[in-house]
């Protein structure tokens, strides 16, 4: 409200409430200016910044250059008479890495090319002897093979009758014909090896069937991007049932980590071509340290999607703060596990934004110190019992800390500015957070499911869209194949090809299990 300077009123009274007023407006625009200019710091660094939220040695030190009146805390297990984050820096030690160039592979097949004098070379110029052979210098190339297409052809051998006087009477068939072997997509030209190859090719390594096509051009043989899509439709197809029993063995662990990516899909049912669809993504262990990576594609981020998934189910589940999964962790033997790497990513944002404001970066403080404790011991060889007891007796006060310096923080942030973001996400999430305490399996962070989620969006960067539903659930199933081999080291096409091989000639469930990433060896897919 505006007031003009000649019709004030002489009350002092009036003009302090005048005066309150303004400064209340003042106030208003300041904080409104503040969320607006981080709302562009944040958009800038988005576009224009770096992903990469590793803190460089300034930001470690940051902390250290303003005032701590802001914080109104201590430091980090502070005590009295000891030095304190203010005096001291800590200095991580490194090693360095060796210089040079790598010796090539050993299981790269060698061929030998020896190079040798003449003859004439090799005799003496006083006496005309030849001279003695005293050793060799060996130096190494490495050489490629550009892909070479070859066609396979089975030849199945037919037999007649025989000519015997009883043959007639024996109730044989009169024509013999040898069996053809079984195929994953029968009347195709496609066998398990370039099904494999085209699969890989765009699954692991991003490259579109367009640029396949193009390629497969320059050798000589004509395969457009429509025919490579229907092979990897019909053979996900094929895998129903075998998709089916990776879900089950999926779930038979007690411990799933859960987490969702876009994904566009030009020709959904009842949805705009622009619209956004989803990739849900699982990691379960039906073995210790073997996991299994599940992409499920969706029309919708709907909480009913991680809750009929995890029927079954007993467990933990760890996700991020989604509220999507929440209905799910309130099933019956379903503990829900938080991820502190989405706590760290809110002060993170908050300390790029706001340099002078140290609370940001004391959160980041705190949470650095948890990753540490959990690097030293997992760098260490202890029984899981006793990892689980030195992690409680060394992170728990840092826990305990921490949480109090929330509580305090909470009082003197606007809960709208990105430190208040920060504090409030962590305190709401932080029954989750801590949880992973309980077993040695689990770990501070989601971080490996976003790891899984990471190839996905490279190629969707690559092939921007899937068409349809039907290739989008394809897509799915040749991401979980490929990123289930590759979490359990077999070489993606190695095993695509084995899987493509066998998948035709099994049926039986157990067999089917036997064909799983997480019950092969890299030697077994390689016979």
């Amino acid at each position: 409200m505006k007031h003009d300077v000649n019709t004030l009123s002489e009350d002092m009274e009036a003009l302090k409430q005048i005066i309150i007023e303004q400064g209340k407006i003042i106030q208003a625009k300041d904080l409104k200016y503040q969320l607006l200019e981080e709302k562009y710091k944040t958009l800038q660094r988005i576009f224009f910044g770096k992903r990469s939220e590793k803190l460089t040695p300034e930001d470690e030190l940051q902390g250290r250059l303003f005032d701590e009146a802001e914080d109104g805390t201590s430091s980090i297990n502070e005590e009295p008479g000891k030095e304190t984050s203010k005096d001291v820096t800590a200095v991580k030690g490194y090693i360095r890495k060796k210089t040079g160039r790598k010796p090539l592979p050993a299981n790269i097949p060698r061929e030998e090319i020896i190079h040798d004098l003449s003859e004439e070379e090799k005799k003496c110029s006083c006496c005309g002897r030849e001279r003695k052979c005293i050793g060799k210098e060996i130096t190494e190339e490495l050489d490629i093979i550009p892909p070479k297409i070859k066609a396979i052809r089975n030849v199945m051998m037919k037999y007649g009758p025989c000519d015997c006087d009883g043959f007639f009477h024996s109730g044989e068939p009169e024509i013999k014909t040898a069996v053809a072997p079984r195929r994953m997509i029968p009347g195709s030209i496609v066998s398990p090896g370039l099904l494999a190859y085209t699969v890989a090719s765009k699954y692991a390594d991003a490259l579109p069937f367009y640029r396949q096509s193009k390629i497969f051009e320059r050798i000589g043989v004509e395969l457009s991007r429509a025919t490579l899509c229907n092979w990897t439709i019909e053979a996900y197809e094929k895998m129903t049932e075998f998709m089916t029993v990776f879900e089950a063995e999926l779930k038979k662990g007690n411990f799933i980590r859960m987490d969702e990516t876009v994904v566009q899909v030009l020709r959904e049912e009842n949805k705009r071509p622009e619209s956004k669809s989803y990739m849900w993504v699982s990691i379960g262990y039906p073995g210790r340290g073997r996991p299994l990576v599940l992409y499920q594609y969706h029309s919708t981020r709907s909480r009913d999607i991680p809750y009929n998934f995890l029927e079954g189910f007993k467990g933990y589940l760890q996700t991020d703060g989604y509220d999507g999964y929440n209905r799910a962790a309130s099933r019956e033997g379903i503990v829900h596990v938080g991820c502190f790497a989405h706590a760290r990513r809110y002060f993170f944002d908050a300390s790029k934004l706001n340099k002078k404001d140290s609370r940001a970066h004391r959160g980041l403080q705190f949470i650095s110190r948890i990753y540490e404790i959990e690097s030293e011991l997992r760098g260490k060889e202890l029984s899981d019992d006793k990892f689980v007891e030195q992690r409680r007796k060394l992170v728990l006060p840092v826990l305990d800390d921490f949480h109090n310096w929330l509580l305090e923080a909470k009082n003197s942030v606007l809960p709208s500015s990105k430190t208040g973001e920060a504090v409030n996400y962590t305190l709401n999430e932080w029954s989750k957070l801590i949880r992973y305490l309980d077993a040695a399996f689990m770990t501070p962070d989601n971080n490996e499911t976003e790891r899984a989620i990471r190839p996905f969006v490279i190629g969707r960067k690559n092939w921007l869209f899937s068409n349809t539903p039907r290739g989008a659930r394809a897509s799915a199933a040749m991401y979980s194949l490929i990123e289930s081999a590759k979490a359990n080291s077999l070489e993606p096409y190695a095993y695509l090809r084995f899987l493509f091989t066998r998948l035709p000639e099994t049926t039986d469930r157990a067999d089917l299990t036997s064909l799983l990433p997480c019950f092969l060896s890299p030697e077994q897919i390689n016979c």
